[in-house]
């Protein structure tokens, strides 16, 4: 991902966790078409502390875990009570985490080293690594083909790995700079080219590209999200939009204001809600009326580089990793991340 403040954390459901995850519904509460307000708010910060920037962030609302990506290890929160459980050292420039439950594996996606750490997810032990391409991000699984893929952002093509044994499966050649991407549970995997403002989706089992459509008015797209029911994606685009596209289409339906800096996309298909996480220190929580139409509902205030996510679809919370920076001195874009700041933010309905 670009224009992260310190290699900002994001988001993947894959459509295993959708799945599973729908048994486990709380009931909240459903906002009407007409709803003003989400009812989400700031409820805790989850002090992490320690070194480095982070990227995305994933769920897992069965094993009712968070893992959370910091630089070189991977933390590993309860989701229920929020305590540290744990850890996964040895990653460097971790960008994603995606979750194979069925095999009972989790695999990390390592900018730095052009691998995939696999790892055991009840004893949190790496098993091995397998090699992608060149600054694997965005990392997902997609239960259809039993397939980890690894969005190569600087390689521009996608390692495909199946999940029960970690071998390769074939390598897709999409072009530009890949960010994220999302499965629809039937075999197709649609993933962003943010240096061409276009959407790309993909074959998942024959690992061929089916279609390319563009993105306009959005540009730069970044996370993206599904409703899988209605068949619409929900895109963050960096010019403060979120663009809502028919997924066997490719058309742009709806387009959305967001805040400045945004980074991540999820759906809750319970509660019909879409989300962007912005990095200037809001949440913009979209209300899906129906597939054609689409209200804002507000900006929960977050915190300044809250600029990723992930949702919980048990809790139905959300989980935004941020930091503390100074100042920028002259002449710099930022300022530096202040010493044991990282925490995660839980946002709750």
């Amino acid at each position: 991902m670009s224009r992260r403040i310190a290699s900002l954390a994001a988001i993947s459901f894959t459509a295993l966790s959708l799945a599973a995850a729908a048994s486990f519904s709380s009931s909240p509460r459903k906002p009407s078409q007409n709803a003003k307000t989400s009812g989400y708010h700031v409820a805790k910060t989850i002090p992490i502390g320690g070194d480095g920037g982070w990227d995305y962030a994933t769920a897992d609302p069965v094993a009712r875990r968070i893992y959370i990506s910091h630089d070189t290890h991977v933390v590993v929160l309860d989701a229920d009570t929020q305590a540290k459980i744990g850890d996964v050292p040895g990653t460097q420039r971790i960008h994603g985490i995606a979750i194979a439950a069925e095999f009972g594996r989790g695999y990390i996606s390592n900018g730095a080293t052009n691998n995939v750490t696999v790892f055991d997810l009840k004893s949190l032990k790496t098993l091995g690594w397998i090699s992608a391409g060149s600054n694997p991000d965005a990392i997902v699984y997609d239960a259809a083909t039993k397939r980890v893929f690894a969005m190569n952002g600087r390689s521009g093509d996608i390692t495909a790995i199946n999940a029960a044994d970690g071998k390769i499966a074939g390598t897709v050649a999409i072009g530009g700079k890949l960010e994220f991407a999302a499965a629809d549970a039937e075999g197709a995997l649609f993933v962003n080219v943010e240096d061409r403002s276009e959407l790309v989706s993909v074959d998942a089992a024959k690992l061929t590209v089916l279609h390319r459509w563009p993105l306009a008015p959005c540009t730069e797209p970044s996370g993206v999200a599904m409703d899988t029911a209605t068949r619409r994606l929900f895109v963050a685009c960096d010019d403060k939009m979120m663009a809502v596209v028919n997924a066997d289409t490719g058309k742009v339906v709806a387009t959305l204001p967001t805040g400045a800096g945004t980074d991540a996309s999820a759906f809750d298909p319970e509660t019909k809600l879409a989300f962007a996480s912005n990095g200037e220190g809001t949440l913009t929580v979209v209300h899906e009326d129906s597939a054609e139409q689409l209200s804002v509902l507000e900006n929960v205030p977050t915190k300044k580089s809250a600029r990723t996510m992930t949702l919980d679809l048990k809790t139905h919370n959300i989980f935004l990793p941020a930091a503390d920076f100074d100042a920028p001195a002259p002449g710099e874009k930022r300022g530096k991340m202040k010493p044991d700041s990282f925490a995660v933010l839980m946002v709750t309905p």
